[in-house]
């Protein structure tokens, strides 16, 4: 444990240490002067807004860690490769419909619908300029749509459960046809894994009631834990942030808080409630926190996860971001930060891998941890218990 927390505060020390040399040198000041220069700049283009302002870190950090409506391969702009996600879009006026989000790319509108902000919105057809008026039709009313599209993070959840099935079904299917064999091939990979749970996670945190929990506990174990690899894959089918999207987080935790609920017993309860030996009156204050930290704690499990995995993803990117913002001052300069930002990069990457599986084992032993004192039994089942033993070894002792 210490060394995991040295880990964890050698990390938290490179993120404060980057944020502050990253925002230092991507602040810009400006002094306002009202002269006619001014009043030209209000009426230059988007484009031409755009090539001056030059890259933006911040755009390109936010496009990699979020969701999309198409999965990007390479390239930007025209020369930008994707793969399109079907759209599927229920409008209460309208009824549904479905289709390709190629069809929204360049701020096009299509059958009534334009892409802003990575949001789908109403638009009129054809209503496609830089006028106030248009702005606000392609932005304004989103309140008769019902998105269901399959998103980057969807897609990306459905290939990690197809990974999942495929991956268990293959090791079952091993276990019928090698019983009492040595492991072998993706058998010998995920059976320590597995052994791991159960004797590190299950039996310590849970006791002898283990068996119950074992199928979400190891669910959730590798559900984090290969998608928090695949996240680290910059190619398709990688590179969604699928574990730091805070919804699945969210999910995660509402499973098991109601986990805990349902298998929770009348000592838990009365634990929350009245704790043994506490004053009346203290309890008035206790009981309220008592309750709220039932249901904080799985939603600390939530933000331990997004939180980490997004921090790892932003901090990779905005090294590599520095090549480009100090090739914006001088080529020199943009290739001499280039080697440390590269270095950085490769050290976070391996970083990222042993916190892709920290993370994972934190989340199941936590849960595991809960689930463990909601079936708790009570001291005095366990005092009569050791007095039971104590007595039946005491007679022994006198037989012998």
């Amino acid at each position: 444990m210490s060394y995991t927390t040295s880990l964890l505060s050698k990390k938290t020390r490179i993120i404060a240490l980057f944020i502050t040399v990253f925002s230092l040198l991507t602040f810009k000041s400006f002094a306002y002067d009202p002269t006619e220069a001014d009043t030209l700049k209000k009426v230059e283009t988007v484009a031409e807004t755009e090539k001056k302002e030059g890259f933006d870190a911040g755009k390109l950090i936010t496009e990699h860690i979020g969701d999309a409506h198409e999965w990007h391969l390479w390239g930007e702009g025209e020369h930008a490769v994707a793969i399109p996600l079907p759209i599927i879009i229920y409008n209460k006026n309208k009824g549904l419909h479905v289709f390709l989000s190629n069809k929204l790319e360049g701020g096009e509108v299509y059958k009534g619908y334009k892409l802003e902000e990575n949001k789908i919105v109403e638009a009129e057809e054809g209503m496609i300029g830089s006028t106030d008026e248009v702005e606000n039709a392609a932005t304004g009313n989103t309140n008769n749509i019902i998105d269901l599209s399959i998103t980057k993070n969807v897609m990306s959840l459905l290939i990690s459960a197809f990974l999942l099935l495929w991956i268990f079904l293959s090791v079952a299917k091993t276990y019928k046809s090698r019983v009492g064999q040595a492991p072998k091939g993706l058998q010998s990979f995920v059976e320590p894994l597995v052994i791991f749970v159960r004797d590190d996670v299950a039996k310590t945190s849970i006791g002898p009631k283990y068996e119950k929990f074992m199928p979400y506990l190891l669910t959730v174990f590798f559900f984090i834990f290969i998608n928090n690899l695949m996240g680290l894959i910059p190619i398709f089918p990688g590179g969604a942030n699928l574990t730091g999207n805070i919804a699945v987080c969210a999910v995660l935790a509402c499973f098991t808080l109601v986990i805990i609920f349902a298998n929770s017993n009348g000592h838990y309860w009365r634990h929350i409630f009245a704790m043994p030996g506490v004053p009346a009156w203290v309890l008035i204050i206790l009981t309220p926190i008592e309750l709220l930290g039932v249901v904080l704690r799985p939603f600390v499990l939530m933000i331990r996860l997004f939180a980490n995995i997004t921090a790892g993803h932003i901090i990779a990117l905005a090294f590599f971001s520095l090549i480009f913002i100090f090739g914006e001052m001088s080529t020199g300069a943009g290739f001499g930060v280039a080697v440390l930002s590269v270095a950085f990069t490769v050290f976070m990457g391996f970083l990222e891998l042993l916190v892709a599986f920290l993370q994972a084992y934190v989340f199941t032993l936590l849960s595991a941890m809960y689930f463990g004192a909601a079936i708790e039994e009570g001291h005095h089942d366990h005092d009569e218990h050791h007095a039971h033993d104590g007595a039946h070894s005491a007679a022994q002792i006198d037989i012998v």
